[in-house]
């Protein structure tokens, strides 16, 4: 990912609106260029200014806010890989069954002689 293309993904990423693929990505450019994660903290800094204007209430610790915000988008992205993976593995094992079942009753028909 370009900076480019991390610093048009800022604004999407604070909202919450990039799909896990793409918010993964953006987390491991800002994790690896300072320049962009700076970016970050300027528009978060600018967000919830904005936020705490509009309640009339907030924390004073905005940055502490921003990297909680960061590791609860890591948690729900590797939730996401998890329960995939746990659905392929599930997948699989379905077909192997199956399969495993075709066999056995392939096995029954030779014995009863319908081959």
């Amino acid at each position: 990912m370009t900076c480019r293309e991390a610093e048009s993904l800022v604004i999407p990423f604070i909202h919450e609106e990039l799909d896990d693929g793409t918010a993964a990505e953006f987390l491991d450019h800002i994790d690896a260029c300072d320049n962009c994660r700076e970016e970050l903290e300027i528009y978060y800094t600018v967000e919830a200014g904005i936020r705490q204007l509009s309640d009339d209430m907030g924390s004073s610790n905005i940055k502490g806010e921003m990297e909680a915000d960061i590791q609860a988008a890591r948690r729900r992205i590797f939730r996401g890989t998890v329960l995939e993976v746990a659905r392929y593995a599930a997948d699989t094992l379905a077909v192997l069954g199956i399969f495993a079942m075709l066999i056995l009753q392939f096995r029954l028909w030779w014995q009863a002689g319908l081959f």
